[in-house]
Formats: C-alpha cells, sequence, structure tokens
C-alpha cells in the first residue's frame, strides 16, 4: 500500500511542475510528430503506393482511411492506458506510449509497397496505424493527468495547456522535416524520401523516453492510492459521470475539424483541386502552428484569471465564423488569401486547446481522471479530426462545392456550443489533495 503523501513545500512543488510541464511537452511533442509525419505521408503519397487504383478519388479515401484507423485505435489505448494510469501511476504508461509509438512509427518506414508485396503492404499499414493511435489514445491523457495534477492552485489551465502545445510544436516539426526531405529527394520523395520521415523518428523516442523515465509521480495520485477502491474506472466514468462525458467528448471534438481540415485535408485539396504547391502549403502549416504555440500559454494563462468557459463559448464562435471563410479565401487561388483562411480557420482553436485539459479535468475526479479524459478526447478525436477528411472529401464528390464542408464545420462548432453548459464545475478541494506549506 502506498504511504500518505508528506506536505510537499509550495517552492519544490512549483520546480516539479515545471518540470513536468516541460517533459510533457517535450514527449507529445514526439507523439504527434510521429502522428503527424503519417497523416502528411497519407495525404501526399500513401494513395498510389499502398492503394493503388484506377479511380485516383477511391486510392485517395482508401489512404485517408488509414489516416481515420489511427483515431479508432485512440479511445481502446486511452482506455487500456487510463485503466492501468489510474490504478498504478501515470508515468508509468507514459514511457510504454512513447515506446509503442516509436516502434510502429520506426516500422512504418520500412514497410513494402504494394507493388512489391501486393496486398500485405496495406494490410501492414493498417496494423501499424492501429498501433500509433493506441499509442496516442493512451498518451494525452497521461500527459495531461500528470501536468494538471502537478499544477499549483490557480494555475491549471496555464500548466495543463504544455501538453497540449505538443500538437502544434509536432506538427511544426514534422512539417519542417518533410519541407526538407522535398528538397533534397525531390522526385524521390514519392519513392524513399519519405521513408526517412519515420525511421529519424527512432533518436527522438529515446530523447522522450530518457525524459519521462526522470518523471516525479502525480502528487494527487499517489495521495488517492491508498484509497481508491474502483477497480474498473471505465465503468465509473460511463455509469457515473456520463453527461459530463458527452459533453467533454463533443467539446475536444470539434476543435480537430478545423485542425485537421487545414493540416491535413487542404494538402490533397489544395494541390489537386486548386494547383497549389506542395511545399506552400507545408510552410503555411508551420506558420500556423508557430501562432498556435504562441497563443495556446497566453490565453491559458488569461483562463486561470478569467474563466475557462468564456474561452471556449468565444472558440465556438471564431471557429464557426472561421469555417465560413476558409474555403472561400482557398479557392480563390490566391496563395497569400488561402495562407490568411487557414489561420483564421486554426487559429481561434487554441483558444479550446488553451483550457481543454483543466476543464476535462474537472469533469473526473483523480481516481478515474486518466480514463476519463482519455475517453472523452479520444472518442472526440474520432468524430472530429479523424473522418473530417474523409467527410470533406465525401462532400466534395457529392456536391461539386466546398460550401458543404464549410456548413459541415459550422453546425459542429453550434453542437459544441450547446454543450459547454453541459459541463460541471468540479469543487477547488478536487485538485488541492496534497498539502503544502508556505516558503
Amino acid at each position: 500500500m502506498t504511504n500518505p503523501v508528506k506536505a510537499i513545500p509550495a517552492k519544490t512543488r512549483r520546480l516539479e511542475a515545471r518540470r513536468v510541464a516541460t517533459a510533457t511537452f517535450i514527449g507529445t511533442t514526439l507523439e504527434w510528430y510521429d502522428f503527424y509525419i503519417y497523416a502528411a505521408c497519407a495525404a501526399l503519397v500513401f494513395g498510389p503506393l499502398f492503394f493503388p487504383s484506377d479511380d485516383a478519388l477511391i486510392g485517395q479515401l482508401a489512404a485517408l482511411g488509414t489516416f481515420a484507423v489511427g483515431f479508432v485505435a485512440r479511445p481502446l489505448g486511452g482506455v487500456i492506458a487510463g485503466h492501468f494510469g489510474d490504478l498504478l501511476g501515470r508515468k508509468k504508461m507514459l514511457v510504454l506510449t512513447m515506446l509503442a509509438m516509436g516502434i510502429s512509427t520506426f516500422a512504418v518506414g520500412l514497410l513494402p509497397t504494394y507493388a512489391t508485396a501486393g496486398v500485405i503492404a496495406p494490410v501492414l499499414l493498417v496494423v501499424l496505424r492501429l498501433i500509433q493511435g493506441a499509442a496516442m489514445g493512451g498518451e494525452w491523457g497521461g500527459a495531461v493527468s500528470l501536468a494538471v495534477e502537478h499544477a499549483p492552485p490557480g494555475r491549471r489551465s496555464v500548466y495543463g495547456s504544455a501538453p497540449m502545445l505538443g500538437s502544434p510544436a509536432g506538427l511544426m516539426l514534422a512539417n519542417a522535416v518533410l519541407l526538407g526531405l522535398v528538397a533534397v529527394t525531390g522526385d524521390n520523395f514519392a519513392v524513399w524520401g519519405w521513408r526517412m520521415a519515420f525511421l529519424s523518428s527512432i533518436v527522438l523516442v529515446v530523447v522522450g523516453i530518457y525524459t519521462r523515465r526522470k518523471l516525479p509521480e502525480s502528487p494527487d495520485f499517489d495521495e488517492n492510492a491508498a484509497a481508491k477502491t474502483e477497480r474498473i474506472p471505465l465503468l465509473e466514468v460511463v455509469t457515473r459521470h456520463p453527461r459530463a462525458l458527452l459533453a467533454a467528448l463533443v467539446i475536444s471534438g470539434v476543435p480537430g475539424i478545423s485542425t485537421y481540415m487545414v493540416l491535413t485535408y487542404a494538402l490533397s485539396y489544395g494541390t489537386a483541386e486548386i494547383g497549389y504547391s506542395r511545399t506552400a502549403l507545408l510552410v503555411i502549416g508551420i506558420v500556423v502552428c508557430v501562432l498556435q504555440l504562441v497563443a495556446i500559454p497566453l490565453l491559458a494563462g488569461i483562463a486561470d484569471r478569467s474563466g475557462t468557459r468564456k474561452l471556449v463559448l468565444l472558440a465556438a464562435v471564431l471557429q464557426a465564423a472561421g469555417a465560413v471563410i476558409l474555403f472561400p479565401l482557398i479557392n480563390t487561388g490566391n496563395l497569400a488569401l488561402a495562407a490568411l483562411g487557414s489561420i483564421f480557420g486554426v487559429l481561434p482553436t487554441a483558444l479550446t486547446y488553451a483550457v481543454l485539459p483543466a476543464i476535462l479535468s474537472e469533469q473526473f475526479p483523480t481516481k478515474i481522471r486518466y480514463t476519463g479524459i482519455s475517453l472523452a478526447y479520444q472518442l472526440g478525436a474520432i468524430l472530429g479530426g479523424g473522418i473530417a477528411p474523409i467527410i470533406a472529401t465525401a462532400l466534395l464528390a457529392a456536391t461539386g462545392t466546398s460550401t458543404a464542408i464549410g456548413l459541415y464545420m459550422v453546425a459542429a462548432n453550434v453542437l459544441m456550443l450547446i454543450c459547454v453548459f453541459g459541463l460541471r464545475r468540479s469543487p477547488r478541494t478536487q485538485f488541492a489533495t496534497v498539502s503544502s506549506t508556505t516558503d
């Protein structure tokens, strides 16, 4: 049985909180790098390499389908890692998820294509994508739980936002690597250049595992470990917190629609339908990520002072507005206007991402938090980013216009706006389980 947690001096807790926030940022950056490398290659090269077809649309849909498969696996990974993370500790699961992500990503770089191995090639690709998705599903909830539970009082949004920075940072790193590989390999990028992005990730994984092994366990987890009674956290989440789970699921998922519409779907749409260069769209993605990296911690600081719900309500309105102008600006064929549309399409999501860890953590008590926030976020990821590129492709094929895609995005944000009022507020004492002393 775990011994009761001793009083922790406030200064020591602040130093630990910063260390954890930094480590969770580094770890999630590396995990998202692996995840986004796959997303970009699915949009750019995986269609003809693994799913050759006389109909280019069919091949593209199949490639994007493997992108969605990773999202389907994420809730399973979140539930498994959340179960053991709530029972055994957050840190152990974070090391295991990093290892699983690294091995599966490296293995993608070694896969044979359909031309050399036939149907076994796409099958192996799907299997590795499932492992990637499960690893990512277990990653996010653990990193957020660890960061929020280490946060000093009144600073949950700021410290909890550290893992959220891993997404734009990972995408920025992935796009930068892809740009470099495209420049170096040229036409050979679609032949063998893309493999280097996957193979090089093994170095990043070693760094990530090293930083995570040095982390302290969550003080809130240690405090609650001796008193825990729930042996199946998932059962309590579903049966005792269904309303909070549903609201958190929608609020988690809707921002992903805007994010993946710009940073994944627009890669194929912009090049195939409008004629933009692949390099130009990757650069736009990097710019958007830089803006998110700056905006998220600043907005999290504002949220800690003014309240998280206000920012989420504003986010839903601005995300809907960004959806209205996104494709009209891309459709102009003017790169500057396309960049402007992309920025306004994605930047409002920084409002949501700045406060999402704190909001989701409020919905579930410590003993089931890892499981609860993982399930909400990962199910939301399926309904949001996971199927958004496929829905967009199907809507464009069915209607012949991107207007239908914009309307789909607006409707999703209206639903998000409604769900904000379904969130519950947790008592402040829920996060004050560990005693601290003044300096």
